[in-house]
Order: structure tokens, then sequence, then C-alpha cells
């Protein structure tokens, strides 16, 4: 059972928001316009707030909804960590989206979020106003993301949750490398 799950998880993770929404609006394939990332953030720039919100809410969902699913058919931590683990894969190599696709930040978060509501959420809070004030969302997910994991070690989280989240954050900057050639590839198409 538990392995349909973590195959559920990866599952969830695969449905390509941001390639779906810039279809529908006749954008053609967010890994192609913008910065080529296929997230919330491209498709802000690429349609603007609405779209962009409705990519980052359904994403942050699969990460969360793999997780609850754990939870809810009575796995532990490890287990829903691995649940979250496959759904951000899914996310970053989507089989729905021939393997590429974007970094897996929403959907961190959200499962990350599931696993502890309160200090998450007081991170997401900040990752918001620093992007407001900067407009840097990098900057903004590290140290909200970063003071977020710091509340759950603080107040006593589990060491397995800790260094579960720690790891899974750090496969964000990691796809960034990965990515790097081919995005800087459409950076250079899109300025000559």
């Amino acid at each position: 059972m538990a392995g349909l799950l973590l195959l559920t998880a990866y599952l969830l993770g695969s449905i390509p928001t941001a390639l779906v929404v810039t279809r529908a609006f006749g954008m053609g394939d967010i890994r192609t316009i913008g910065d080529g990332n296929m997230g919330a953030h491209n498709v802000h720039r690429v349609l603007g707030w609405g779209p962009s919100i409705l990519v980052a809410g359904v994403d942050f969902a699969k990460g969360a909804l793999a997780v609850l699913l754990m939870s809810a058919l009575g796995y532990g931590l490890a287990w829903q960590l691995a649940a979250l683990v496959c759904a951000v894969l899914g996310h970053d190599f989507p089989i729905f989206a021939q393997l590429r696709g974007g970094q897996g930040l929403a959907c961190t978060l959200g499962g990350l979020t599931a696993l502890a509501f309160v200090e998450m959420l007081i991170g997401l809070v900040l990752y918001g106003l620093i992007y407001l004030i900067t407009r840097n969302a990098d900057l903004g997910a590290g140290i909200g993301t970063g003071l977020g994991v710091f509340l759950i070690a603080r107040n006593g989280g589990p060491l397995l949750l800790v260094v579960g989240a720690i790891a899974i954050i750090l496969t964000i900057p990691a796809k960034m490398l990965l990515d790097r050639p081919r995005r800087v590839g459409i950076h250079e198409r899109h300025s000559q």
C-alpha cells in the first residue's frame, strides 16, 4: 500500500500545472518563454498575478496532499517525508511533461506546511513580505523556508523532520543548477 501511495504522490507532483495554464492562455510551453522555469514565478512574469496564484496554489496543494494522504492512512513521519520527496520529484521530473519540470518550491512548501503548519506559515508570511519589499522571490523563499525550518528545530520538532526538510529544500537550488544551461540558452535566444 505504501508503494502505491508513493507512486500516487509522484503522479500528483507530475501534473504540470504551469504548462497547462500557459497553454490554456494560448502562450505555448512555459519552459520556452520568460525565464524558462515551469513554475508560478515564471507564469507571473508571462501572464500576471491571477494565473500565477492558480499555479502556485495547485502546486502547493500537490505537496500538501501527498503528505496528508500518507498521514490519513496511518503512515508515520518517514513515509510522509518520502511522499513529499516523490511529489517534488514528480514536479521536477514530470512523467506528463517529458521529465522536464520546475524546481519544486511551491510543492515543497505545501508538503512542509502540512508537516509543520505553524512554523511554515510563519516562514511563508516572511517569504511574502520579503518578496513584496525586494521583488526577489529567491531571497524571500530562502529566508522564509530557512526560518520555517529553524522554528521547527527550535520548537522541538523531530530531528527527522528537520533533516528531511533541509534535504528537500536543498533540491530546489540543485534543480536550478541542473536547469541553468537550458534557461541561459532561452535568455540568449530572447536577447538576440
